[in-house]
């Protein structure tokens, strides 16, 4: 069964491709790949007209949320979609997703949702209670994401070619944008309810991998005010969009799991 809610808390890390490889030996006994394997994680993040969510989110409260839509790859006709509702309250994250059809998402985040479970409920609210959401940024990335053989509540995900636009913000549209992850990185998320295994403490410890901090709707944000300021005061008719042209960064060549698995079984 599909996981709706959750609590947990989720520690970054940015690797190189060496490190990944080998973290990919060391887990090799531990961890399987989960339902969706290797994809493209493509997302909407909606926010006020003012951007409040995410200027309060960089403040670094105690308590914040994101509101998003979610697609496993570009949307296709007939497939479904995530609403999701991730808010973080103390170093905890808790998620709430429902599962609807595109259509259905745009009325809840027109906020005339008419929910029927507690989760839509939640979700609702949040989205009501801000007077009216818009697109504010879309957000891609390339994802590999497994959970643990004994614990299907601890798992790990590495994100690459993590990328984003401001035009053309519809889950249909393509994956394309523009980079904000540095080159030759990989995003690790390490997603637990409590303590990391003792192998993967180790394995941090011998590479001298620290915990960072890495919001991806934060960074394509500060990227997006960047180019506002570099433009600010150039004659209006020279004065290009702030908006990044789409690109297609070509995917980086990196063995497979079950390929390192097999190799060193």
């Amino acid at each position: 069964m599909m996981q709706l809610t959750f609590k947990r808390y989720e520690i970054k890390y940015q690797l190189t491709e060496e490190q990944c490889v080998r973290l990919m030996q060391a887990m090799a006994p531990y961890m399987v790949p989960d339902e969706w394997g290797a994809s493209t994680v493509c997302n909407v993040y909606y926010d006020t007209p003012s951007n409040l969510l995410i200027r309060r989110s960089l403040e670094k409260p105690v308590y914040k949320e994101k509101v998003r839509i979610r697609s496993y790859g570009p949307l296709k006709q007939g497939k479904p979609v995530f609403l999701e509702l991730k808010k973080k309250s103390e170093g905890v994250v808790y998620k709430r997703r429902a599962t609807m059809d595109p259509a259905r998402a745009m009325q809840f985040l027109r906020g005339e949702g008419d929910p029927q479970n507690q989760i839509e409920r939640e979700l609702d609210f949040s989205i009501r209670r801000y007077g009216g959401l818009v697109p504010a940024a879309y957000i891609a990335y390339d994802r590999e994401a497994f959970y643990a053989s004994d614990d299907h509540e601890f798992r790990m995900t590495f994100d690459r070619r993590v990328r984003y636009r401001t035009e053309d913000m519809d889950l249909t549209m393509g994956s394309a944008g523009a980079q904000i992850l540095p080159d030759g990185k990989v995003l690790l998320e390490v997603k637990c309810a409590g303590a990391m295994p003792l192998w993967l403490v180790r394995f941090l410890s011998a590479e001298r991998i620290y915990k960072t901090s890495f919001s991806k709707y934060g960074t394509a944000y500060q990227q997006i005010l960047s180019r506002q300021f570099a433009y600010k005061g150039r004659h209006l008719s020279t004065l290009p969009s702030y908006a990044p042209a789409p690109i297609h960064v070509p995917a980086l060549r990196r063995p497979r799991f079950a390929d390192v698995k097999a190799a060193v079984a």
